[in-house]
């Protein structure tokens, strides 16, 4: 149960690029236009950090499967997330519908917590951290994974009309993509000589 800075960066790196075009990037940059954006990054990080306990350790019980059997699942999975990126347009649904501001905490942080729990279940990150769980250490996952979801829900509260303008979304999800697909040939080039 040793910290590992390479798994921690690995972790950030690869959820922080899946969560970027993800939707709910666009809730949290939506639900920040109409609620303070502060108490929407503590409700949406909420949910993102019960997400990734449920995760790790789904991950940790893939851990437990032998070795070559966890990096063949491994392998798939991030190719799955490879194709799952690639496949996915640029259909980033603004449901900006001019609602009416909501104030106190509670009732931001309630909204917030409920629209990323449900939309974050079977997600490509979930999947990504339950993976590298079972094979980088549950610690440094959590630790990476949490702290790349809670960036990007902060990103975007802060930035996010900055980013969605002078970085295509499409070019996000193609080198998140590579990424996946990358790590999807290591993990089986790593099954089959390890």
């Amino acid at each position: 149960m040793s910290l590992d800075p390479l798994a921690i960066l690995t972790a950030f790196g690869l959820i922080f690029l899946a969560e970027l075009p993800d939707k709910t990037m666009f809730a949290s940059l939506a639900m920040g236009t109409r609620m303070r954006p502060l108490y929407v990054w503590f409700g949406t990080s909420t949910a993102f950090i019960v997400h990734v306990v449920i995760a790790v350790g789904a991950g940790s019980l893939l851990g437990l499967l032998p070795g070559m059997l966890v990096k063949l699942v491994s392998a798939a999975l991030f190719a799955f997330g490879a194709f799952v990126l690639l496949r996915s347009g640029g259909d980033d649904e603004d449901e900006e519908g001019g609602g009416k501001t909501v104030t106190g905490f509670w009732p931001v942080y309630g909204t917030a917590f409920t629209a990323v729990f449900i939309s974050e279940w079977g997600d490509l990150t979930q999947i990504t951290t339950a993976n590298l769980a079972a094979t980088n250490g549950w610690l440094s996952t959590a630790i990476g994974s949490a702290a790349a979801l809670m960036s990007v829900s902060a990103l975007a509260l802060l930035v996010g009309r900055f980013i969605a303008q002078c970085v295509p979304l499409k070019t996000v999800q193609r080198i998140g993509a590579v990424c996946m697909a990358g790590l999807a040939i290591w993990t089986l080039v790593e099954a089959f000589t390890g």
